[in-house]
């Protein structure tokens, strides 16, 4: 990870021999180049657990909902290596998204990760907020992972 000024941090990606390609984890307009940054030595980590349900996060895992701090059961790195196939849990119950289209087409089971693509203004965010709301009595935990949404549509 790279320090910037700001209080902001940024992941190294492209490393050449005179210049960095990195992406900025937060606000970036006022960015420059020759501005001066710090390697921090550590590699990205989220903080983990149980009291993270519940909670709205930024990139870097920091609590933007207004709730206080977060507490967490410590921190994992980012970029680790998933489990092979084999070793994963099966997935092999499914899970009612609330879109009887939806649930007949592509069912979802417990524990898959769903990617929802589509252009602006197609319901995207409904039909995952949806099947959220639809798990309310099951005990099923989800997680929701919003990219380039607005700050606007958090929930």
């Amino acid at each position: 990870m790279i320090s910037l000024p700001g209080n902001r941090y940024a992941i190294a990606l492209n490393l050449e021999r005179d210049s960095v390609g990195a992406v900025v984890m937060g606000p970036y307009a006022d960015l420059a180049e020759g501005m001066k940054v710090k390697c921090t030595g550590r590699i990205l980590e989220v903080p983990v657990g149980r009291g993270l349900l519940g909670r709205v996060v930024n990139t870097l895992g920091a609590p933007i909902d207004g709730k206080g701090p977060l507490e967490n059961d410590g921190f994992s790195a980012v970029e680790a290596i998933a489990p092979g196939v084999i070793e994963r849990q099966s997935v092999d119950q499914p899970v009612q998204t609330g879109y009887k289209s939806v649930d007949a087409m592509i069912p979802i089971g417990r524990g898959q990760r769903e990617l929802i693509i589509g252009d602006r203004q197609t319901g995207k965010t409904a039909l995952a907020i949806d099947a959220i709301i639809n798990q309310r009595d099951s005990g099923i935990k989800c997680v929701y992972v919003a990219i380039g949404q607005k700050a606007s549509h958090h929930l």
